[in-house]
């Protein structure tokens, strides 16, 4: 039973558009991350110092800025959590988009991909159940 070319070729089509996402997903997780990391060195090293009246240099751009310990060691904390809030959500998406190569793709959805963490909430009361 012969398919007909042009409809091969969609297919086709639509898997390596799908897996593109998927890829481009995958590769602005990493690059968050890469940041987000940057910024921690960062912080680690505002924290190293503790004299607070001092002044840092921070890199915008391509340019050199000194600012109060205070403020930057703020406008850290800042992005990190914009940096965890954005790459959470591209987990989240990265989730859908790999579940609808997959259906693409005509295999079956993955099992425990859709599994979250539990909270630091859920796990103190877990551990009080466990504990009696």
């Amino acid at each position: 039973m012969a398919r007909d070319p042009a409809f091969v070729l969609r297919y086709l089509a639509e898997v390596e558009e799908l897996a593109e996402d998927v890829l481009a997903a995958r590769q602005q997780i990493v690059d968050l991350d890469v940041k987000r990391n940057r910024n921690r060195e960062a912080l680690r090293a505002l924290q190293k110092n503790p004299e607070p009246d001092e002044k840092a240099m921070v890199c915008f751009g391509s340019m050199f800025i000194e600012l109060p310990k205070a403020k930057t060691r703020e406008m850290l904390l800042q992005d990190q959590e914009e940096l965890d809030e954005e790459i959470n959500n591209l987990r989240k998406e990265l989730r859908v988009k790999v579940n609808r190569l997959y259906e693409a793709q005509g295999k079956p959805e993955l099992k425990g991909f859709n599994l979250n963490p539990m909270s630091a909430e859920e796990m103190k009361l877990i551990n009080r159940i466990l504990e009696g």
